[in-house]
């Protein structure tokens, strides 16, 4: 018997602008219900400066109305390869960072039980934490990081669990592998001259924006992959790796970095690695009432799916 799988709407049937907001028009469904399951996770509570990403999934969630069904280059529907719907929103708690910590990663800790990946909307970038500690019980896993910020500091203000900490507290718990880390897209003046200091030594690989804009997406990714080999990897993107006039709404803008078209040939070029989830952060839709940054976001998920699907098919066999 053939397998059904969630379908988007039809736009020619139900306009884009009608219907219930949710990722790419899918139906909501449960994680054990889907192979890849969409998932929000709306939290600010590790931002130190300028909040807001917890509106980001809803946001994204409307824009990606204007997602279509098969990629242009690749020619791959995720929707025909793999069960994929909307899973909803991990449960938060607004007013407790632990709390919600606890109960970001119970969420997803259910979802790698049910046997589905996650592609996941936030939300500040403290979430990947939780999302790692919810996904990752046998030994550390690889990590390709794309970002104007490392994330290895210590803390911010004592606290040690913040949007610039997530990494280092994953290398610490064992949740990641720093010698199968590779961070792309780094740029800015930093606060001190040791920030980078914890990366460096952990044996993180660092790649500035001047070396990536040297070297070209091809030749970048080829070391990504080459970092992280065929074993159990995370993807994470943080919409502030791109210049900030393709997307202005991020909490931490750092001028010179990628522009969209670099990103989606970085995202191309992941397809084939053993993902066992991914996530796209910092989108924060008050600092941006035009919609570019989430209509961005949007299309990123979009290129993401795409390789997360592929990956999912190749493990059971049918990619």
């Amino acid at each position: 018997m053939t397998e059904q799988k969630f379908q988007p709407l039809d736009s020619g049937t139900v306009p884009r602008f009608a219907g219930l907001p949710t990722f790419m028009r899918l139906p909501v469904a449960r994680p054990d219900e889907v192979d890849v399951a969409l998932v929000g996770v709306p939290f600010d509570g590790g931002t130190t400066n300028r909040p807001g990403t917890r509106h980001g999934p809803r946001e994204v969630r409307n824009q990606s109305s204007l997602v279509r069904r098969v990629h242009h280059v690749t020619g791959v529907s995720p929707f025909d390869l793999v069960r994929v719907a909307d899973c909803g929103d991990a449960p938060i708690n607004p007013l407790d960072l632990n709390e919600s910590l606890e109960s970001i990663g119970g969420f997803f800790d259910g979802i790698r039980r049910a046997g589905a990946v996650p592609l996941t909307v936030g939300g500040d970038h403290l979430i990947t934490l939780p999302i790692l500690r919810g996904l990752v019980k046998d030994g550390p896993v690889g990590l390709i990081h794309f970002d104007a910020h490392s994330d290895t500091y210590d803390s911010f203000f004592g606290n040690r669990y913040n949007h610039g900490t997530p990494f280092r507290r994953a290398v610490e718990e064992g949740l990641l592998d720093p010698k199968r880390m590779v961070q792309i897209g780094l740029r800015g003046a930093i606060s001190d001259a040791s920030n980078y200091d914890f990366a460096r030594s952990a044996g993180i690989r660092l790649i500035f924006i001047e070396e990536f804009i040297e070297r070209g997406p091809e030749d970048v990714m080829a070391e990504a992959r080459t970092i992280v080999g065929d074993q159990a990897t995370y993807l994470t993107f943080d919409i502030d790796v791109l210049d900030p006039s393709f997307a202005p709404g991020t909490g931490t803008p750092e001028i010179g970095g990628m522009s969209t078209r670099e990103a989606q040939a970085m995202l191309r070029l992941a397809r084939g690695l053993n993902l066992i989830g991914a996530d796209l952060v910092e989108v924060s839709p008050p600092f941006d009432p035009s919609g570019l940054t989430a209509i961005t976001a949007s299309t990123l998920l979009f290129e993401l799916l795409c390789i997360l699907a592929d990956s999912a098919a190749r493990r059971d066999g049918r990619g």
